[in-house]
């Protein structure tokens, strides 16, 4: 049994990328082994990854090995030949090279995932049923201080801008880390109302579902 409080933990967007390093082929393994040319990669580095494997596009990963030509995902399974056909889920790994804090959070708020059903029910059934189908998009809005000259500011109005996936990670008390790869928005102008912070919003449009390391 654990259980801990947040209270201290930490949230940073990712704010400098290497040059996209492609991968030609990936594995069906318990960790999937990327096939690549020229690596310079090595063991903890962050990756982005993009992937004709749908469920892996947009994911922000840990190397966990790297060679010249083989660079090992850290806890990402692809064994399913049904969610990861073989043969197939080129695509490249995208390393982060500077993260920039988030500091002054007041609120962080998460929505969506939520599991949709379809309700099936037959001529003869006495009661309806409901069967899952897709999860619901989340997003993650994180409520900060109002403070413009916080070095953050030009990063997430940059990826706001792009309209690209990037790349953001919350840090738990102790070592527990949690990888998103999202759509970054952040609000043009501060809430105003008396007695209250000024405060602006920082939304992110999970495209990928998260990433936790335990250590």
């Amino acid at each position: 049994m654990g259980y801990k409080l947040p209270n201290g933990a930490t949230f940073e967007h990712a704010a400098t990328y290497a040059v996209p390093l492609a991968f030609s082929a990936i594995s069906n393994a318990s960790e999937a082994i990327c096939t690549v040319v020229g690596s310079t990669l090595v063991a903890g580095d962050i990756v982005q990854l993009a992937s004709s494997w749908t469920p892996l596009n947009s994911k922000v990963v840990r190397v966990k090995a790297a060679t010249a030509t083989a660079i090992t995902l850290e806890s990402i399974d692809t064994t399913s030949t049904q969610v990861y056909p073989a043969g197939s889920g080129s695509g490249t790994l995208t390393k982060v090279l500077t993260w920039v804090q988030v500091p002054q959070i007041t609120n962080v708020a998460f929505s969506g995932g939520d599991q949709n059903y379809q309700a099936v029910a037959f001529l003869e059934d006495a009661q309806g049923r409901e069967i899952p189908t897709d999860k619901s998009a989340a997003k993650m809005v994180l409520t900060v201080a109002d403070d413009p000259a916080q070095a953050y500011v030009v990063v997430v109005a940059a990826a706001d801008l792009a309209k690209s996936v990037q790349a953001a990670r919350l840090n738990l008390p102790g070592v527990d880390k949690l990888y998103y790869g999202a759509y970054t928005s952040y609000s043009l102008q501060p809430t105003v109302s008396r007695n209250s912070l000024l405060e602006r919003t920082i939304s992110l449009a999970l495209q990928a579902t998260p990433t936790r390391y335990l250590s």
